[in-house]
């Protein structure tokens, strides 16, 4: 298994040369920097540490500082482990690139889902609203609390009640990778990710298999056609003919 830090940018939606409209994630992906190296003999386990988004020096503390120059690199704002049977080849100082995965992969997203503070059961947990009438002493409230005499002492664990709502860690499996430029920083996923936008997410191989496996399809290069100019002895054979 193999992974990657990005930042999620937003929603766009790209084409296919035979009209296939994908509505893809942007997820830019600048050099991860391994900062430290996990072995099985050392620590446990294989991983590596890797580095996002540099920082200016300055506003590094002491400890990012000693990271930084020990893999020979400049501190940077987002530091995470990596696991993985193929994250082990790499050494201090390496960087991975978008190039890690390509067109046509399956992977996995990790991110931190929206906060929305305390909410209420309706909207934490999707529960049916009560009569609206005016009569009615029932709106938005969670339900009853009896237990049918099994925990009479207390409130049954589990139970669905108001409180906070998002701003934790969510998984999404089995997504697409539409498009891989690992020479302009970004990939495109097909359908939307965890999180809020400029949000980190952690893009990895995905780890159950797919049975049906979607094929992506040639998009149209909208690059613009090079300009070729003409030199004087192409101009003067033009008038000649």
């Amino acid at each position: 298994m193999k992974a990657i830090l990005g930042r999620k940018m937003g929603m766009t939606s790209v084409f296919a040369e035979d009209g296939t409209l994908y509505p893809v994630t942007v997820v830019e992906v600048l050099p991860n920097v391994v900062t430290q190296v996990k072995t099985l003999e050392k620590d446990g386990y294989v991983a590596v540490q890797v580095g996002y988004e540099e920082k200016k020096e300055s506003r590094a503390n002491k400890a990012e500082k000693g990271i930084a120059k020990k893999a020979n690199t400049v501190p940077h704002y987002v530091s995470k482990e990596l696991r993985g049977d193929e994250m082990g080849g790499y050494k201090l100082g390496d960087t991975i690139t978008a190039d890690l995965f390509k067109d046509g992969d399956i992977v996995d997203v990790i991110g931190t889902s929206k906060g929305h503070g305390y909410s209420g059961t309706i909207k934490r947990w999707h529960m049916h609203i009560g009569p609206k009438g005016h009569g009615s002493g029932y709106h938005r409230g969670q339900g009853s609390f009896a237990n049918n005499g099994r925990y009479n002492h207390g409130v049954m664990p589990g139970k669905h009640m108001s409180g906070h709502h998002g701003n934790k860690s969510a998984t999404l499996l089995n997504l697409l990778v539409v498009k891989v430029d690992a020479e302009k920083g970004y990939i495109l996923i097909k359908g939307g990710l965890p999180g809020a936008k400029k949000s980190i997410v952690t893009i990895r191989s995905a780890v159950k298999t797919v049975k049906n496996k979607e094929s992506v399809k040639p998009l149209i290069n909208r690059a613009p056609a090079p300009v070729v100019e003409e030199t004087p002895a192409a101009a003067d054979e033009g008038k000649a003919e």
